[in-house]
């Protein structure tokens, strides 16, 4: 049953941690899976937290770990000694989760935890996945598979799953190697259990997807989505396989990469939380307010450059709101949809050229459309024929020239191997503003000259 927090239970259970009443407050998160704790956590204060946390079977403590937010796990064991977080929690945890946690860790605290883990071959294969970049395949993947040889029978490769089996938790494939520990393939379960006293190398399946283990995270969500993965093998340089990467892992790529494009998207320069100190969030927001303000102020510089042209012609002034926003929310829209494409992997083999001609002929027909809108419009309500020209003119014009821009700078972002999200928000909103200003007092001094 899905669980729903309320506010009476949260009253509830705070009455019963302030009693220090541990039986209950047990009681009442026991049945719990660990992320609706780790939701009940998010509404405790830290002292409350902690209280909570103790008292958790050390299972279920060390899989309430995985879930939580970098910050808060980091608030939670900042009192907890090296050596009972590797006994009481490390120990109970699949090897990729236990890298990802001591990665955190300071430095001094690593070799601490490391040395305390009771199982030493678990301990090596943490010290194995904390040696790879966390954004790369071998970041990503686990040391916990069940492997096979291609030499083996049906029979010893059952008896060799029942042993290997006992350490996972979740058996997504049964990997093929040969004597070099080189991956072969895979063999399901299926044919497994079907096939009578067979050697693997006659039934395994030979198509095999894999990653290299220096494979961008990205890369492999991309990979996986494709395909329609549930796990992926990873290999090194030279094929030997080291580990595989399920798709629990990728969905947290996914979703850490689609809020990291869009707080870049929404002008903030850095992943940060609403949890996080004023500092924290002035660093990450202010940059980009700064650049925005900037760009007003280059905005304003070109109204006062054409101050003659608006005591001339006043009523331009009435379009200038209409001709920026204009301008902005068209080049947001073709930024965000290059960005996407980049993001997915999706442009296709078309060159650049292509995708801005393609852009082009779209920003074409959106101006043409809007444009004619607002021409029919102006003749019904105003009086002036070069104010009507003017401002449909300017927006066509505009709308282009946004299009185009907004397409063309996040290519060039991605042909830099800079992140193309950085192309979408307040940076092509305040360059169109100066840009669709500009253009939109050129042309009108253009027209009121030829028409007055």
């Amino acid at each position: 049953m899905k669980f729903e927090l309320t506010r009476e239970y949260l009253d509830e259970l705070r009455q019963a941690i302030d009693a220090k009443d541990k039986k209950k407050t047990i009681a009442m998160l026991q049945d719990f899976h660990p992320a609706d704790i780790v939701e009940v956590y998010e509404e405790l204060d830290i002292e409350e937290a902690q209280f909570v946390f103790v008292l958790l079977e050390p299972t279920l403590a060390a899989d309430v770990l995985v879930e939580l937010e970098e910050d808060d796990r980091e608030r939670l064991l900042a009192n907890v000694p090296g050596d009972v977080l590797a006994r009481k929690f490390i120990d109970r945890m699949d090897s990729d989760d236990a890298a990802d946690i001591i990665a955190e860790l300071p430095e001094s605290l690593k070799a601490e935890v490391l040395s305390n883990i009771a199982d030493r071959e678990h301990a090596g294969d943490i010290a194995d996945l904390l040696a790879y970049d966390e954004d790369s395949a071998g970041g990503l993947m686990a040391k916990e598979m069940i492997t096979v040889n291609e030499n083996w029978t049906t029979s010893t490769c059952l008896r060799e799953l029942r042993i290997q089996a006992q350490d996972i938790d979740e058996i997504y494939f049964v990997y093929v190697t040969d004597d070099e520990g080189l991956l072969k393939g895979t063999l399901s379960l299926k044919k497994l259990v079907l096939t009578q006293n067979e050697y693997i190398k006659e039934i395994y399946d030979k198509d095999i997807i894999s990653v290299t283990v220096d494979t961008d995270a990205e890369e492999v969500a991309n990979i996986m989505g494709k395909y329609d993965l549930v796990a992926i093998p990873v290999i090194d340089s030279i094929g030997r396989l080291k580990g595989p990467i399920t798709i629990d892992d990728v969905v947290d790529v996914i979703r850490e990469e689609a809020e990291r494009d869009y707080q870049m998207a929404s002008g903030i320069s850095s992943d940060v939380e609403a949890s996080d100190s004023i500092f924290q969030l002035l660093k990450a927001r202010l940059p980009w307010l700064m650049i925005g303000m900037i760009g007003g102020i280059f905005g304003a510089k070109v109204i006062e450059n054409y101050e003659q042209q608006l005591a001339l012609y006043p009523e331009m002034a009435f379009f200038i709101p209409l001709i920026a926003a204009m301008g902005g929310n068209v080049g947001i829209q073709s930024s965000a949809i290059v960005v996407q494409a980049l993001a997915s992997n999706s442009m296709g083999i078309e060159s650049n050229l292509k995708k801005l001609l393609k852009e082009l002929g779209v920003a074409l027909l959106n101006g043409l459309s809007l444009s004619a809108i607002l021409l029919a419009y102006n003749l019904f309500d105003s009086n002036s024929l070069p104010l009507t020209v003017t401002v449909s003119s300017a927006l066509l014009v505009v709308i282009i020239f946004a299009s185009i821009f907004g397409t063309f700078v996040p290519l060039g972002l991605n042909r830099l191997k800079i992140d193309p999200a950085l192309a979408t928000g307040p940076f092509i909103t305040t360059v169109n503003d100066i840009a669709g200003l500009l253009l939109y007092f050129i042309i009108g001094h253009m027209f009121y000259t030829m028409l007055m």
